[in-house]
């Protein structure tokens, strides 16, 4: 049976090494770039692949197109192919981070067609804890994968499709972020702060419970419910800082049976970038 959501430490490892398993590791620190690869070199699952946010789940960045811009499709689904992916594959991604930036490649995967991918739940921390085996070697490399880019199993909308929409009304943006950046308090990341005007606040961390695991269908259900206020998924909006932690609430609504909504990619990054888009601040 595929797994398509999250994946525990324990159904992994009895899974791992099995020719259609293919782990890989994101682990990522936003003001520390480098940290990943570092850690990934000190140790990881033994067979895990890295792939890093900024070069490989990433387009180059213009100014104008958000900190982390998707790469081009059909050319990300032969990258993945290179490294031994196939159509038939189990992946499974995890970081370090609550599944911060695991949620991002997860969202990719079904972005090219790719179903069977899950996020590691509580990430390498629950894979430590596990008392899983773990290695510093580098994996051999796997057969040429067969992976294309088909049809989106996901839905991704633009700038000027937001802009629209705060007149209109009629789609709900679910902002990532934490409330004080929301609020435009304390940003650090981009060069202006605030929100959407029209969006709510839904951080990501608020999917996870004390272990930095997922909480369960029932509650995440419940809890969009309360945000979405008679919003179907299909008129939700996710968006964050760059379009990675609006991933994670992707993620948790798909587990609690809430699938459909779309990402807007460039998020507040992109959306900050032209002065002429209208910007709120507070709650």
């Amino acid at each position: 049976m595929p797994y398509t959501t999250t994946i525990s430490a324990q159904t992994l490892a009895a899974e791992l090494g099995k020719p259609d398993w293919i782990v890989f590791d994101v682990r990522h620190e936003l003001q520390n770039p480098a940290s990943g690869r570092a850690a990934y070199q000190q140790g990881h699952i033994p067979g895990a692949l890295f792939l890093h946010l900024d070069e490989d789940l990433s387009a180059p960045k213009t100014g104008k197109n958000g900190r982390h811009p998707l790469p081009d499709r059909a050319a990300f689904a032969q990258r993945l192919a290179a490294l031994g992916v196939n159509t038939r594959s189990q992946v499974v991604v995890y970081d370090a981070a609550g599944g911060m930036m695991a949620a991002r490649l997860w969202w990719m995967l079904r972005w090219v067609g790719h179903a069977h991918v899950a996020v590691l739940d509580g990430g390498w921390p629950a894979w430590v804890a596990s008392g899983a085996a773990t290695n510093a070697d580098t994996p051999a490399p796997r057969p040429q994968g067969d992976l294309q880019a088909a049809t989106p199993l996901t839905r991704q909308i633009n700038a000027a499709h937001v802009l629209i929409n705060i007149e209109l009304g009629t789609e709900l943006v679910l902002d990532a972020r934490g409330p004080d950046r929301f609020r435009g308090e304390n940003e650090t990341m981009d060069p202006v702060g605030g929100h959407i005007p029209g969006a709510r606040n839904r951080c990501f961390r608020d999917n996870l419970d004390a272990q930095d695991r997922f909480k369960s269908a029932d509650i995440l259900r419940e809890e969009f419910s309360r945000v979405l206020d008679g919003k179907t998924p299909a008129q939700v909006i996710a968006q964050c800082g760059s379009g990675v932690t609006a991933c994670h609430n992707l993620l948790a609504m798909e587990i609690a049976g809430l699938g459909g909504a779309a990402l807007y990619p460039g998020s507040w990054s992109e959306w900050c970038s032209d002065p002429d888009r209208p910007i709120a601040v507070g709650n």
